[in-house]
């Protein structure tokens, strides 16, 4: 296979890992960020303490991170089928990358609220700011810029979840990856899909690092 015969496989393979890597990346930012502030908020010195509520939570998050990807979406075939009527193509890969990475998103949302200054907290309890301010306008607003680097992170790692979906017909690059450069050894296909995914991780991490950057210094 020449590079000619290459080049047209690989912008298609790019455009369903973007599409998979972007709607996850969506939706795992809301449910993660909201199961994070639970977390942190219903801790037992928490803004709502409900230890009991935060122990399902901690464990839910800690079953959730502890699955290895490729087991965790053959796991939840069944569950899969349920939401989008199929296990095969960009919008079944969609669930389970979505699942596998709200609890690792959410573990790093907690990092970060809990790196806010407990006196910012304070100041603004003496102000007389209730629950919801505090969280939106205290919490979220002082750690945006971890909030900002722990998406980062989890979109580079969706990055590396769709390839593994490709495993199992999830397409994008892994599938490419396996379809040509494995099954086929056809080592342009498979050199050329490595470099791809290792500049879409570099522009993603240079992005993240940049607004978080100027998030910091806001």
């Amino acid at each position: 296979m020449t590079w000619d015969e290459v080049t047209p496989l690989l912008w298609p393979a790019t455009r369903e890992t973007l599409y998979m890597t972007a709607v996850s990346t969506v939706f795992t930012a809301v449910l993660g960020l909201l199961l994070g502030v639970l977390l942190v908020i219903t801790e037992r010195r928490g803004l709502l303490p409900a230890p009991p509520a935060n122990r399902v939570l901690g464990v839910v998050v800690n079953i959730g991170r502890s699955l290895p990807f490729l087991i965790l979406m053959v796991a939840i075939i069944p569950f899969t089928r349920v939401v989008v009527g199929t296990s095969i193509g960009n919008a079944a890969a969609i669930v389970p990358l979505t699942v596998g990475a709200i609890p690792f998103y959410a573990r790093l949302v907690e990092i970060a609220l809990r790196e806010v200054d407990p006196g910012v907290i304070a100041a603004a309890q003496a102000m007389g700011a209730n629950r919801r301010e505090i969280v939106g306008k205290v919490l979220l607003r002082e750690a945006r810029p971890g909030l900002v680097s722990g998406l980062t992170v989890t979109v580079i790692a969706l990055i590396g979840y769709t390839a593994m979906a490709g495993t199992v017909g999830g397409g994008g690059l892994g599938n490419l990856a396996i379809t040509y450069g494995y099954e086929r050894f056809e080592t342009k296909v498979m050199v050329a899909t490595v470099l791809l995914l290792i500049v879409l991780v570099l522009i993603i991490q240079a992005v993240g690092d940049l607004v978080a950057r100027r998030l910091t210094h806001k």
